[in-house]
Formats: structure tokens, sequence, C-alpha cells
């Protein structure tokens, strides 16, 4: 997928059009879920990465408490 000049939008609609696609044509259980869940994990094991694994960093780009993010971490076994 060539992403010059596209949004975020636009990125996650084409992945979101590749997945349905491969599912071809069983019914999609729980998509908001499951995407939400996928995204939330890669930004921020991302996120923590390209702040050099520092969590009040990573914290402060995400806009949340360092706390929340901790919590976050655990719930997807990203706290080592």
């Amino acid at each position: 997928m060539e992403t010059t000049n596209l949004s975020l939008s636009d990125c996650v609609t084409a992945v979101m059009d590749r997945y349905l696609a491969d599912l071809q044509g069983e019914v999609p259980s729980n998509l908001h879920a499951l995407i939400i869940d996928e995204v939330e994990r890669a930004l921020l094991a991302n996120t923590l990465q390209h702040c050099s694994g520092q969590r009040g960093t990573a914290a402060q780009w995400l806009g949340i408490n360092r706390n929340t993010l901790r919590k976050k971490l655990q719930a997807y076994g990203l706290d080592t």
C-alpha cells in the first residue's frame, strides 16, 4: 500500500478493506473491539519504541496519564 499523502483515516480504511476482503464473505464478529484493540496495541508499542522505552515521555506524547499508560501496557502484555 502506497502511503504517500494518505491520511491516517485513509490508511485505516485501506487495511480494513483488505481485512474484510480476506474474510472472503465471512461475516466479521465484534469488529469494533477488534480494530480498537489492534490499533491501540500498535499505538502504545510504537510510541513507547519511539520514546526509547521512557513511559513518562510516551504518556506525554499520547496525552494520557502515566498510570493510565501503565494499565494499558499491562492489559496488552506490553509491560516488560
